[in-house]
């Protein structure tokens, strides 16, 4: 994408962002709507303030950010550590995918919903049941997308290089390595979102504070502009974090579309 286009979106994206304010501001300014199951965003706004002077149930709006952030962060690394190189032995090894495989593809699609009461039978109700969920969610679908990324290297280039001289681990890291990695940071961004939708799930382990259980408990006292509040602060958090993702991709893998 050139600057051109760069800055076509980013000003159609202003345009969208703003109209549909705009429009929601008046829909509920002129009783379109109930301010009651939608406040304004002027409202929205003020609550941000509020709870940025006096916190929403003894803990400050940044602790709320502040330990979603940890939470997922800490999750993800760990997601990311462990899912490559299982994804990757799946995809190089066909008896390791056969060995392995099945039960990713079994616990993959399963809600993670499901598995909270598990997780607190068998690790209680800490901060590590959350992770752990958090990074279940998140480890599986990268340990898919690096094992289809090996599935799609080019073989004639596998084979190039081995005529070159390139055994062993110098053949993965010279000739896979670099066509993995850009689909690698694909299915790292899609794992992050994955994750990141995980969180309201992990906060409703018996947690005090986060912005997923922020919104939660907001919800039973009828504060929508609390709930609207946590809805635009996990959104804006989530999209912050896609855009490093996207801008360490560019930097690591400069190459990808290029041919």
């Amino acid at each position: 994408m050139n600057e051109g286009e760069g800055v076509r979106r980013l000003v159609l994206g202003l345009v969208s962002v703003t109209s549909v304010t705009v429009a929601w501001e008046s829909a509920a300014r002129y009783g379109l709507v109930d301010p009651l199951f939608l406040p304004p965003p002027t409202e929205v706004l003020a609550t941000a303030v509020d709870l940025l002077r006096h916190g929403y149930r003894g803990s400050p709006l940044w602790v709320h950010v502040g330990l979603s952030l940890g939470r997922a962060l800490v999750a993800f690394v760990a997601a990311v550590i462990v899912g490559i190189p299982l994804g990757v032995m799946i995809g190089i090894s066909p008896i390791f995918a056969g060995l392995i495989d099945p039960f990713v593809q079994f616990l993959r699609p399963l809600p993670k919903l499901a598995l909270i009461p598990l997780v607190i039978l068998w690790f209680g109700i800490g901060e590590f049941s959350k992770v752990f969920l958090i990074f279940l969610s998140a480890s599986l679908s990268i340990v898919v997308g690096a094992a289809a990324a090996v599935a799609n290297v080019r073989r004639q280039q596998i084979r190039a290089g081995k005529v070159l001289g390139a055994h062993g681990f110098a053949l993965f890291r010279h000739v896979m390595l670099p066509q993995m990695a850009p689909e690698l940071f694909v299915a790292v961004r899609l794992s992050l979102g994955i994750g990141w939708t995980t969180l309201i799930a992990a906060e409703m382990i018996a947690a005090d504070a986060g912005l997923g259980w922020m919104a939660v408990n907001a919800s039973a006292y009828l504060r929508t502009d609390i709930v609207m509040l946590g809805i635009v602060l996990l959104g804006l958090t989530g999209y912050v974090l896609d855009l490093a993702i996207v801008g360490l991709q560019r930097w690591v893998t400069p190459w990808a579309g290029r041919s």
